[in-house]
Protein backbone atom coordinates (compact mmCIF):
# COMPACT_ATOMS: atom_id res chain seq x y z
CA UNK A 1 0.00 0.00 0.00
CA UNK A 2 1.23 3.49 -0.76
CA UNK A 3 1.67 5.65 2.31
CA UNK A 4 0.18 9.12 2.10
CA UNK A 5 -2.93 8.61 0.01
CA UNK A 6 -4.63 11.71 -1.40
CA UNK A 7 -6.88 13.06 1.34
CA UNK A 8 -10.54 13.26 0.38
CA UNK A 9 -9.65 13.13 -3.31
CA UNK A 10 -7.05 15.87 -2.85
CA UNK A 11 -3.71 15.40 -4.52
CA UNK A 12 -0.68 15.51 -2.19
CA UNK A 13 1.20 18.84 -2.14
CA UNK A 14 4.60 17.32 -2.82
CA UNK A 15 6.17 16.62 -6.22
CA UNK A 16 8.19 13.59 -7.33
CA UNK A 17 11.75 14.86 -6.88
CA UNK A 18 14.65 13.92 -9.17
CA UNK A 19 17.42 11.47 -8.26
CA UNK A 20 20.75 12.47 -9.77
CA UNK A 21 24.22 11.01 -9.44
CA UNK A 22 26.68 13.41 -7.84
CA UNK A 23 29.90 12.95 -9.79
CA UNK A 24 32.11 14.76 -7.23
CA UNK A 25 30.69 12.66 -4.36
CA UNK A 26 30.94 9.44 -6.38
CA UNK A 27 34.57 10.26 -7.13
CA UNK A 28 35.32 11.08 -3.49
CA UNK A 29 33.71 7.89 -2.14
CA UNK A 30 34.72 5.48 -4.89
CA UNK A 31 31.17 4.25 -5.52
CA UNK A 32 28.05 5.75 -7.09
CA UNK A 33 26.40 8.38 -4.88
CA UNK A 34 22.91 9.57 -5.82
CA UNK A 35 21.20 12.66 -4.42
CA UNK A 36 17.44 12.80 -3.90
CA UNK A 37 16.81 16.48 -4.61
CA UNK A 38 14.11 17.34 -2.08
CA UNK A 39 15.14 21.01 -2.30
CA UNK A 40 12.87 21.24 -5.38
CA UNK A 41 9.74 20.63 -3.27
CA UNK A 42 7.31 23.59 -3.32
CA UNK A 43 8.21 24.46 0.29
CA UNK A 44 11.95 23.82 -0.26
CA UNK A 45 12.31 20.57 1.69
CA UNK A 46 11.04 17.01 2.21
CA UNK A 47 8.86 18.27 5.08
CA UNK A 48 5.95 18.99 2.73
CA UNK A 49 5.44 15.23 2.25
CA UNK A 50 4.43 14.52 5.84
CA UNK A 51 3.27 17.94 6.98
CA UNK A 52 1.16 18.48 3.86
CA UNK A 53 -0.50 15.12 4.57
CA UNK A 54 -1.19 16.04 8.22
CA UNK A 55 -2.58 19.47 7.25
CA UNK A 56 -4.90 17.99 4.63
CA UNK A 57 -6.18 15.49 7.19
CA UNK A 58 -6.73 18.21 9.83
CA UNK A 59 -8.55 20.44 7.31
CA UNK A 60 -10.85 17.57 6.37
CA UNK A 61 -11.67 17.12 10.07
CA UNK A 62 -12.71 20.77 10.42
CA UNK A 63 -9.54 22.56 11.57
CA UNK A 64 -10.01 26.33 11.53
CA UNK A 65 -6.46 27.48 12.32
CA UNK A 66 -3.10 25.69 12.18
CA UNK A 67 -0.33 26.17 14.72
CA UNK A 68 3.23 24.98 14.05
CA UNK A 69 6.41 25.41 16.06
CA UNK A 70 9.43 25.42 13.81
CA UNK A 71 12.57 27.38 13.26
CA UNK A 72 12.82 26.23 9.68
CA UNK A 73 11.54 23.82 7.06
CA UNK A 74 8.58 22.36 8.95
CA UNK A 75 7.08 25.82 9.46
CA UNK A 76 7.54 26.65 5.77
CA UNK A 77 5.85 23.38 4.78
CA UNK A 78 2.94 24.01 7.16
CA UNK A 79 2.57 27.62 5.95
CA UNK A 80 2.59 26.45 2.31
CA UNK A 81 -0.06 23.79 3.06
CA UNK A 82 -2.20 26.29 5.01
CA UNK A 83 -2.08 28.69 2.07
CA UNK A 84 -3.10 25.94 -0.37
CA UNK A 85 -5.96 24.94 1.95
CA UNK A 86 -7.07 28.54 2.49
CA UNK A 87 -6.66 28.34 6.28
CA UNK A 88 -4.84 30.71 8.66
CA UNK A 89 -1.68 29.57 10.44
CA UNK A 90 0.42 30.81 13.32
CA UNK A 91 4.05 29.66 13.31
CA UNK A 92 6.01 29.99 16.55
CA UNK A 93 9.74 30.28 15.93
CA UNK A 94 12.59 30.46 18.46
CA UNK A 95 14.78 33.58 18.45
CA UNK A 96 17.72 31.44 17.27
CA UNK A 97 16.04 31.08 13.87
CA UNK A 98 17.02 34.59 12.79
CA UNK A 99 15.18 36.89 10.36
CA UNK A 100 15.27 34.81 7.13
CA UNK A 101 12.65 32.14 8.05
CA UNK A 102 10.41 34.85 9.54
CA UNK A 103 10.43 36.78 6.22
CA UNK A 104 9.75 33.61 4.22
CA UNK A 105 6.89 32.60 6.53
CA UNK A 106 5.29 36.03 6.32
CA UNK A 107 5.57 35.93 2.52
CA UNK A 108 3.49 32.74 2.64
CA UNK A 109 0.86 34.57 4.70
CA UNK A 110 1.63 33.05 8.10
CA UNK A 111 1.35 34.91 11.39
CA UNK A 112 4.76 34.57 13.05
CA UNK A 113 5.40 34.69 16.78
CA UNK A 114 8.98 34.65 18.06
CA UNK A 115 9.16 32.86 21.39
CA UNK A 116 12.03 31.45 23.47
CA UNK A 117 15.56 30.61 22.51
CA UNK A 118 15.32 27.10 21.01
CA UNK A 119 12.64 25.02 19.27
CA UNK A 120 11.59 23.30 22.51
CA UNK A 121 10.58 26.70 23.97
CA UNK A 122 8.62 27.61 20.83
CA UNK A 123 6.89 24.25 20.96
CA UNK A 124 5.70 24.86 24.54
CA UNK A 125 4.15 28.15 23.36
CA UNK A 126 2.48 26.37 20.41
CA UNK A 127 0.89 23.90 22.85
CA UNK A 128 -0.67 26.88 24.69
CA UNK A 129 -2.10 28.29 21.46
CA UNK A 130 -3.80 25.06 20.39
CA UNK A 131 -6.02 25.18 23.45
CA UNK A 132 -8.15 27.58 21.35
CA UNK A 133 -11.26 25.90 19.91
CA UNK A 134 -10.71 24.75 16.31
CA UNK A 135 -6.94 25.34 16.38
CA UNK A 136 -4.81 22.31 15.52
CA UNK A 137 -1.16 21.63 16.25
CA UNK A 138 1.01 20.64 13.28
CA UNK A 139 3.96 18.97 14.96
CA UNK A 140 7.17 19.31 12.91
CA UNK A 141 8.22 15.67 13.36
CA UNK A 142 6.45 13.69 16.08
CA UNK A 143 3.10 12.63 14.60
CA UNK A 144 2.05 9.37 12.87
CA UNK A 145 0.58 11.25 9.89
CA UNK A 146 3.85 13.19 9.45
CA UNK A 147 5.65 9.83 9.26
CA UNK A 148 3.26 8.73 6.49
CA UNK A 149 4.78 11.33 4.15
CA UNK A 150 8.41 10.25 3.63
CA UNK A 151 7.63 6.62 2.63
CA UNK A 152 6.67 8.08 -0.78
CA UNK A 153 10.29 9.22 -1.03
CA UNK A 154 11.51 5.61 -0.71
CA UNK A 155 8.93 4.43 -3.25
CA UNK A 156 10.28 7.05 -5.69
CA UNK A 157 13.85 5.82 -5.04
CA UNK A 158 12.79 2.26 -5.83
CA UNK A 159 11.15 3.44 -9.05
CA UNK A 160 14.21 5.38 -10.21
CA UNK A 161 17.21 3.32 -9.06
CA UNK A 162 18.26 0.22 -10.96
CA UNK A 163 19.37 -1.61 -7.83
CA UNK A 164 18.85 -1.54 -4.09
CA UNK A 165 21.12 1.11 -2.52
CA UNK A 166 24.05 0.06 -0.35
CA UNK A 167 23.06 2.67 2.26
CA UNK A 168 20.89 5.76 2.71
CA UNK A 169 22.39 8.90 4.25
CA UNK A 170 20.14 11.48 5.92
CA UNK A 171 20.20 14.17 8.56
CA UNK A 172 18.29 13.64 11.80
CA UNK A 173 16.70 16.47 13.76
CA UNK A 174 13.63 15.28 15.65
CA UNK A 175 13.40 11.99 13.79
CA UNK A 176 10.41 12.51 11.47
CA UNK A 177 12.32 11.78 8.26
CA UNK A 178 13.98 8.76 9.86
CA UNK A 179 10.60 7.34 10.97
CA UNK A 180 9.12 7.86 7.51
CA UNK A 181 12.06 6.39 5.62
CA UNK A 182 12.13 3.30 7.87
CA UNK A 183 8.40 2.80 7.14
CA UNK A 184 9.15 3.22 3.43
CA UNK A 185 12.01 0.70 3.53
CA UNK A 186 9.65 -1.87 5.07
CA UNK A 187 7.02 -1.15 2.40
CA UNK A 188 9.39 -1.74 -0.53
CA UNK A 189 11.23 -4.69 1.08
CA UNK A 190 14.46 -2.79 1.65
CA UNK A 191 14.54 -3.10 5.45
CA UNK A 192 18.09 -4.48 5.30
CA UNK A 193 19.44 -1.23 3.77
CA UNK A 194 21.50 0.55 6.45
CA UNK A 195 20.69 4.17 7.27
CA UNK A 196 23.48 6.58 8.15
CA UNK A 197 21.87 9.14 10.45
CA UNK A 198 23.92 12.34 10.54
CA UNK A 199 23.74 15.04 13.22
CA UNK A 200 25.92 17.97 14.16
CA UNK A 201 27.67 18.12 17.52
CA UNK A 202 25.49 20.27 19.77
CA UNK A 203 22.22 19.05 18.17
CA UNK A 204 23.01 15.34 18.56
CA UNK A 205 20.03 14.21 20.67
CA UNK A 206 19.52 11.05 18.58
CA UNK A 207 23.14 9.98 19.04
CA UNK A 208 22.90 10.46 22.81
CA UNK A 209 19.62 8.52 22.95
CA UNK A 210 21.13 5.61 21.01
CA UNK A 211 24.15 5.55 23.31
CA UNK A 212 21.99 5.54 26.45
CA UNK A 213 19.29 3.22 25.05
CA UNK A 214 16.59 5.72 26.10
CA UNK A 215 15.53 9.28 25.26
CA UNK A 216 18.06 11.89 26.37
CA UNK A 217 17.42 15.63 26.55
CA UNK A 218 20.35 17.86 25.63
CA UNK A 219 20.88 20.80 28.01
CA UNK A 220 20.95 23.22 25.06
CA UNK A 221 21.29 23.39 21.27
CA UNK A 222 24.79 24.72 20.65
CA UNK A 223 25.16 23.74 16.97
CA UNK A 224 24.85 26.19 14.07
CA UNK A 225 22.30 23.77 12.57
CA UNK A 226 19.43 25.42 14.43
CA UNK A 227 16.69 23.83 12.31
CA UNK A 228 18.00 20.37 13.33
CA UNK A 229 17.78 21.41 16.95
CA UNK A 230 15.38 19.28 18.97
CA UNK A 231 16.77 18.78 22.47
CA UNK A 232 14.99 15.38 22.55
CA UNK A 233 14.24 13.16 19.54
CA UNK A 234 10.88 11.45 19.15
CA UNK A 235 10.46 8.09 20.86
CA UNK A 236 9.65 6.67 17.41
CA UNK A 237 13.18 7.53 16.21
CA UNK A 238 14.63 5.31 18.90
CA UNK A 239 12.25 2.47 17.95
CA UNK A 240 13.43 2.80 14.33
CA UNK A 241 16.99 2.11 15.40
CA UNK A 242 15.76 -1.24 16.79
CA UNK A 243 13.85 -2.12 13.59
CA UNK A 244 16.53 -1.25 11.03
CA UNK A 245 20.29 -0.87 10.97
CA UNK A 246 20.79 2.79 11.85
CA UNK A 247 24.36 4.06 12.06
CA UNK A 248 24.68 7.31 13.98
CA UNK A 249 27.26 9.78 12.71
CA UNK A 250 28.01 13.05 14.50
CA UNK A 251 29.94 15.72 12.59
CA UNK A 252 31.34 19.08 13.62
CA UNK A 253 29.64 22.32 12.56
CA UNK A 254 32.62 23.20 10.37
CA UNK A 255 32.25 19.91 8.45
CA UNK A 256 28.52 20.52 7.95
CA UNK A 257 29.09 24.07 6.68
CA UNK A 258 31.82 22.86 4.33
CA UNK A 259 29.44 20.19 2.98
CA UNK A 260 26.75 22.82 2.32
CA UNK A 261 29.28 24.94 0.42
CA UNK A 262 30.31 21.87 -1.58
CA UNK A 263 26.68 21.08 -2.50
CA UNK A 264 26.10 24.68 -3.59
CA UNK A 265 29.17 24.48 -5.78
CA UNK A 266 27.91 21.40 -7.65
Amino acid sequence: AMAAQPVGGQKPFHVVSPVLESLPLSKAVGTKVFMKLENVQPSGSFKIRGIGHLCQDAARKGCRHFVCSSGGNAGLAAAYAARKLGLPITVVVPSSSGPTPVCKLEELGATVEVYGKVWDDANRRAQELVKTEGWVSIHPFDHPLVWEGPPSLVQELKDSLEAKPGAIVMAVGGGGLLAGVVAGLHQVGWQDVPIIAAETQGAHSFHEALKAGRLVTLPDITSVAKCLGAKTVSARALECARECQVISQVVQDTEAVRAVEQFLGE
